[in-house]
């Protein structure tokens, strides 16, 4: 296989679909989602399972096109396997093929292939996980991730211009993760209708502990109330 057909990867490798993985077993176990909840997001992001039992997290553009798919594990209690590290669909098909060039790949938001079923706010989280969650959570709402802290772009918004757009970051003890993605929605803004919007929700809600425990908006949604 040469490096054209690897590039023409919307030939050969559809994102196949599975609930037959640790994570979505998990998020019904750990009361997340219902069964019916979960059959439902897990079709809404077209999840995977790659062969060795990670759930695929693919990442499919506005136009239909599967740029990539991140590979991640999930214990039972649906926190991440931290004993396998993630990766990613693109790199394993470089291997399996044998090929060592280049595989330019543009990755876009997970959830992107949404936004024709947009009728009010776009919502961006950092995680994949709490994306799948509150989709089902807060249903009115369109959900996407980023893919963690530093894989938010303002370039990565740009198929959201003509959309409302709120970022829910996660947070942290000295604010760090809420003041870098304010930055990038203020440089989105420039080029969409309405202002990008960061939820302060976290940064005024949480405690001292849930900051130093950098919880999202899930951790927090989730957590009993003392």
């Amino acid at each position: 296989m040469n490096k054209d057909q690897l590039n023409d990867k919307q030939a050969f490798w559809q994102p196949w679909l599975s609930i037959d993985t640790v994570f979505c077993q998990a998020l019904v176990s750990c009361g997340y989602l219902s069964g019916e909840q979960m059959l439902r997001a897990a079709g809404r992001y077209r999840l995977g399972r790659s062969q060795d039992g990670g759930v695929i997290f693919w990442q499919i553009d506005d136009q239909g096109r599967t740029r990539d798919g991140k590979i991640m594990y999930y214990r039972e209690n649906c926190h991440r396997d931290k004993s396998h590290h993630p990766s990613w669909a693109s790199a394993r098909l470089k291997a399996y093929y044998g090929y060592d060039g280049d595989l330019p790949v543009e990755r876009c938001l997970f959830g992107l292939h949404l936004i024709g079923e947009v009728g009010g706010k776009v919502c961006v989280v950092e995680a994949e996980k709490t994306a799948v969650i509150m989709s089902e959570v807060y249903p009115q709402y369109v959900w996407m991730a980023s893919g963690g802290l530093s894989a938010l772009a303002a370039e990565k918004l740009r198929p959201l211009r003509d959309h409302k757009v709120v970022l829910f970051p996660d947070t942290d003890p000295d604010g760090t993760t809420y003041a870098c993605w304010k930055a990038i929605a203020e440089e989105a803004s420039h080029s969409f209708l309405s202002p990008v919007y960061v939820s302060p929700l976290l940064e005024r809600h949480a405690t001292p502990e849930q900051k130093a425990a950098k919880i999202d908006i899930v951790d927090f949604l989730f957590t009993p109330k003392p």
